[in-house]
């Protein structure tokens, strides 16, 4: 493949010190935003993906996800005034050359068993191993199972063709979709995998700008951490939905329990949203991950099994209450609004609105849909929806509106006109938005999740 790239044109050093010279290969959620705050706190970057299409996007300036700030930061980091330190290309070996440390974010899907296809990341290890003419230190970024460091470290010196030194590190992303840059620049903590005093010492130097607690263990730790922080925070969405379910059948407001657990410092405000489930590229395919690995080394890591039950029993226990609330669903007419499985982001990978969407259909419903962002993406899998250019349009005429994903947007909503253009006013909200009681008083029907 012809090498496309931008050049650098100029390189400053830091006041502190020497900037480093990194490459990120893969410009997905994870490697784009990494290499573009990277190069924000004064590193040389090269951004990498073997998709030309995309680098042609961000040789223009355009980025191919929403992400809040990010364009704008790709915008200074590239701009010769400030000293541009950031180019994108497809040539692995010109980036890997070029380079002192390489950054693996490259896709890890689930297979089929709950495992991680790590294909991807073998290939790069492979051409780092043909291409390496000086040191490296080779960063694991995606996702991957415990051991993965040393199998990267494995196929490099199996496929090199000289002596020269490298080593492997992890440093797994903790980036929340939606507040992803200021995930990066203010971090609650930057976990640093080593296994040699030269790899810790090049990672702390890297991120020395950023003013967070850095914690520096061994490879294996450090993949570990990663998946058991999503894995719990996937427990704690279960439990809360699980408590909600109890709520609803004894009169109770989850709300109310939430607040009354949450205040305890022991347990944690944060993650105790009843709703209809958690989604995106992280929870669900590191929770699976999580399963897998344990059964791999021998133990049924059963709390987890029963974290995704709960979490594909709340969906299905939605499309229940909307059958219960409008009785026969064939030919109604249904308003869904939100699409992404989560506020300020396009990404629809494994939302809950897919699923309901996909009974809906199936039941006969009539329906049309509105999401500020992610409804390009959206068409690919469902292009013979009704796909409109606002809130009100999905209302209009409906028998039934359904709040999906909490966006914003949706907290603005005139409910007033709103009312006054359904066909029935009739309103379901699988993520607790608004107040049941203003909305009653509004004259709705208004049905959410554990809540009277």
């Amino acid at each position: 493949m012809k090498k496309l790239t931008k050049n650098n044109h100029s390189f400053k050093k830091s006041k502190k010190g020497i900037y480093k010279k990194v490459a990120v290969i893969g410009c997905g959620y994870v490697g784009l935003t990494s290499g573009i705050c990277l190069a924000n706190i004064g590193h040389r970057v090269i951004c990498v993906d073997n998709d030309e299409t995309k680098i042609k996007s961000l040789i223009s300036g355009k980025i191919p996800i929403y992400e809040p700030g990010l364009e704008d930061l790709m915008k200074k980091v590239t701009s010769i005034k400030t000293g541009p330190r950031l180019e994108f290309s497809n040539s692995l070996e010109y980036a890997i050359k070029e380079s002192e440390i390489i950054f693996v974010a490259v896709g890890t899907p689930s297979n089929p068993d709950g495992s991680a296809d790590l294909s991807y990341v073998e290939n790069v290890a492979r051409t780092i191993a043909l291409n390496i003419d000086e040191y490296k230190l080779v960063v694991e970024k995606s996702t991957v199972p415990v051991q993965t460091a040393d199998w990267i470290k494995t196929t490099i010196n199996r496929y090199k063709k000289n002596n020269i030194e490298f080593d492997v590190a992890s440093n797994p992303e903790f980036l929340r979709e939606g507040s992803a840059v200021k995930d990066f620049m203010f971090p609650d903590r930057i976990v640093i995998g080593v296994e040699t005093e030269r790899a810790k010492k090049l990672m702390l130097e890297l991120y020395e700008p950023i003013k967070a607690e850095k914690i520096v263990v061994d490879t294996k730790s450090s993949e570990l951490i990663k998946h058991a922080s999503n894995s719990f925070l996937a427990m704690k969405i279960s439990f809360i939905n699980a408590v909600a379910n109890v709520c609803e059948r004894t009169g109770a407001d989850i709300e109310k329990v939430a607040l009354g657990m949450g205040l305890d410092k022991r347990i944690g405000r944060s993650f105790l949203n009843a709703g209809i489930g958690y989604g995106g590229s992280c929870f669900p395919k590191d929770v699976k991950a999580f399963i897998w690995i344990s059964q791999n080394i021998g133990y049924d890591f059963g709390l987890l099994k029963e974290v995704e039950k709960v979490n594909q029993t709340q969906r299905k226990l939605f499309i229940k209450k909307i059958e219960e609330t409008l009785w026969i669903l064939k030919d109604k007419k249904i308003g869904v609004l939100g699409l992404a499985f989560k506020p300020d982001t396009d990404d629809i990978r494994e939302s809950p609105a897919i699923d309901v969407i996909k009974i809906l259909k199936e039941k006969g419903a009539k329906l049309k849909v509105y999401d500020p962002k992610a409804m390009e993406k959206f068409k690919v899998i469902f292009p013979d929806l009704e796909y409109c250019k606002n809130v009100y349009q999905v209302v209009e005429n409906s028998d039934c509106l359904i709040f999906l994903t909490e966006w914003d947007e949706f907290k603005k909503i005139n409910f007033k006109k709103v009312k006054q253009i359904m066909s029935q006013a009739i309103i379901l909200d699988g993520r607790n938005m608004f107040s049941p009681e203003k909305m009653k008083k509004l004259g709705f029907v208004y049905k959410s999740i554990g809540r009277e």
